[in-house]
């Protein structure tokens, strides 16, 4: 399989180009300046179809080659995308049938892009056809480095209603299910009566009245995303016969939560991701981080592309919040520290029209006498120094289980409370590891947990059999365990385990649950006699093996267990039976910090002490990153050797610049 492109020397630096919205002399400036900023890669092709393709069957790819030339001949490389997101309005005008249907039954409009149906044969034809005639005419030109399929599939059409969806669907779950027997015994369809006689009685979960059979709703999640994994695959596969240069798509971790990128993740060459900072969250960057670990953890932990991120300004937010002055290299830097091997934005230069012209751009519509423009040209030169980091790997002691199915499961309607989230759940657990300065890394349930001392179960509602026996060899063999309410509750049809409740979980965790005792909204509860609180949710916890740790001290369950711990084997086993806030400041120790901090402590993870949570710790590598993410400095202890982007030497600390970053390589005896 190829591996990461062939790229110049250091992280690669650009982003998507759309030369076509321009005039050709503008493409001339547009590369002198590239040149002045560093840029060594830039995405070429990807809103193109109509202009290589005016016409079913009739192409011209003059103005491609032109450009393409252009920015080789500059030492320019290219990342050359399939256009297939963005259908010609003649295909939307020639094949009606391909067009997306919502929930309701709603045939979606055009004048965007993803508005065609995934399970389109029409569509499948036209862009396995475009993909393979871009593959052969360029598979051989030079500037071209690695191919680019489509763009961020299920950004609009996840999931798509009609009644072509409907008849793939028919045949996925016969692939699936083998029978309908064996169909209505997993989906339980004996519950209201709903059993089906054959396959073809079978509907999508289209708009229906309350209490959809949940099993349906998640065979269509999956299904759904086989779907667009189809229509990679064969595009990739047109490629191929062209040409052996890596193949990626980019994807949207976490943001786009209907797509399974556990599944997507042994399909691409190199995992590509897309993220844009929420302006509107006050520590947007934890967030961040959180998506970087979770990207390099879909990667297997080899380094991975930053595809797309902003300079600036994202114009679909509500919000369109420009960044402040250093927050735009301290993201870019933050996705390096944690395993990308590249810098790359959505988009070389701002547009004057369409839908985006209010989002941020490496060169804006202020031009190159701008501070943007500036801190552009600056990135670039910081990343050619940080040329030896490329190709290393970030290692994390700590692993927190992430289940896009257990996801969709959780989000179904007619759960215990509607304020109990995945998201919610997992970015407060990972926001209190981040403020403890514990590097992280995202495993799926079911995944060899062998090279982690301590496994954090958030928000896994829905847990196979098997993961749950491999979570109990986990802790058997030596490791540790901490799990969060509300988990291990259903198999993979939203079928509840044999039993008490937590399942597959019972025997690890020590424990029952006899009832769950969700929260009135804004409720608490009191946990223990130092102080932490719960919301949302509390259960009566009944002991089999494992001790207290903290009680309930209010609440529906007071006086039973809120948190315990359970040996097993040669292993520990920690249950939190509420939803425990992550705590804020450094000398926090109430919370979710208290009782991660005793399990972190417990399994033996190292981790620095007494650090402001304003400032992010890692090593990538040999390579130490610090960025301050704060209004004063911080003066880091225990750090040698040479600073990569100021040349300073650093002999048993480091102070870090309010709002700076500083890279740090060891000696070379360090």
């Amino acid at each position: 399989m190829p591996g990461y492109p062939v790229l110049p020397e250091g992280i690669a630096y650009g982003g998507d180009y759309n030369p076509e919205q321009w005039p050709e002399e503008v493409w001339h400036e547009d590369v002198r300046l590239m040149r002045e900023a560093g840029v060594n890669l830039v995405s070429l092709g990807i809103f193109g179809w109509s202009l290589l393709e005016p016409e079913e069957g009739v192409y011209d790819f003059g103005r491609l080659d032109r450009i393409i030339d252009l920015l080789g001949s500059s030492g320019i490389r290219v990342d050359l995308a399939t256009p297939t997101s963005s259908p010609p309005t003649w295909f939307r005008t020639a094949h009606p049938g391909s067009h997306l249907v919502d929930r309701a039954g709603h045939v979606v409009a055009g004048g965007s892009r993803h508005s065609f149906c995934p399970s389109s044969p029409e569509y499948a034809a036209a862009s396995e056809r475009i993909a393979g005639r871009l593959a052969a005419r360029y598979a051989g030109h030079p500037a071209v480095v690695m191919w680019h399929v489509h763009n961020e599939y299920g950004w609009a059409n996840a999931r798509c209603y009609c009644e072509t969806s409907a008849e793939a669907f028919r045949d996925w779950l016969r692939e699936r299910h083998g029978d309908v027997a064996a169909l209505n015994a997993a989906w339980g369809t004996t519950f209201w009566g709903l059993t089906y006689g054959s396959f073809h009685e079978v509907e999508p979960p289209r708009l229906a009245p309350a209490g959809q059979l949940t099993a349906l709703q998640l065979d269509y999640a999956r299904f759904s995303v086989d779907a667009h994994i189809a229509n990679f695959r064969r595009e990739r596969d047109a490629i191929r016969r062209f040409s052996d240069l890596p193949v990626t798509t980019n994807f949207m971790i976490p943001n786009c939560e209907p797509m399974d990128y556990w599944r997507w993740a042994g399909e691409v060459d190199v995992v590509s991701n897309d993220h844009y900072l929420d302006a509107g969250r006050a520590e947007g960057h934890i967030e961040l981080a959180m998506a970087a670990d979770l990207t390099r953890s879909v990667a297997g932990g080899r380094p991975w592309m930053l595809m797309e991120h902003s300079t600036g300004a994202v114009n679909w937010q509500p919000r369109n919040l420009a960044k402040r002055p250093g927050e735009m290299r301290r993201n870019s830097l933050a996705h390096v520290a944690r395993g990308s091997d590249s810098v790359l934005f959505f988009q070389w230069r701002a547009s004057r029209y369409g839908a985006e012209k209010f989002h941020s751009a490496m060169l804006p519509h202020a031009g190159t006498d701008s501070e943007l423009w500036r801190d552009v040209v600056a990135l670039g030169a910081e990343l050619r120094e940080l040329a030896p980091v490329r190709g290393s790997r970030v290692e994390a002691e700590v692993a927190l289980v992430w289940d896009w199915e257990s996801y969709w499961a959780l989000e179904l309607e007619w759960r215990p409370s509607v304020d109990l989230r995945f998201r919610e759940r997992v970015e407060a657990y990972y926001e209190a590891l981040w403020r403890e300065h514990v590097t992280v890394d995202f495993v799926h349930p079911a995944a060899d947990l062998s090279a982690y001392r301590m496994v954090v179960v958030p928000s896994s509602y829905l847990l196979t059999e098997a993961a749950g026996k491999n979570l109990h060899r986990h802790v058997e063999a030596g490791g540790h365990l901490l799990v969060s309410c509300f988990s291990g509750i259903v198999d993979e049809n939203d079928t509840i385990h044999p039993g008490a409740y937590p399942g597959v979980l019972r025997d690890v965790l020590g424990l029952s649950v006899e009832e769950f005792h969700p929260l009135p909204e804004n409720g608490t509860v009191a946990v223990g006699d130092d102080g932490l609180t719960g919301r949302i949710w509390s259960e009566r916890v009944r002991l089999a093996g494992a001790r207290t740790v903290r009680a309930f001290t209010g609440g529906p369950d007071a006086g039973h267990p809120a948190v315990t711990r359970h040996e097993l084997g040669a292993g520990t086993a920690w249950y939190v039976a509420t939803a425990l806030d992550p705590g804020v400041g450094p000398d926090t120790d109430g919370d979710l910090r208290a009782i991660l901090r005793a399990a972190l402590d417990a399994a033996g993870v190292s981790r620095p002490r007494g650090l402001p949570d304003t400032l992010e710790i890692l090593r990538r590598g040999r390579h130490l990153f610090l960025l301050n993410h704060g209004d004063e400095p911080v003066t880091v202890p225990g750090v040698s050797g040479t600073g990569v982007l100021d040349g300073a030497e650093y002999a048993g600390s480091a102070t870090v610049p309010a709002g700076g970053v500083t890279v740090v390589e060891p000696a070379p005896d360090a």
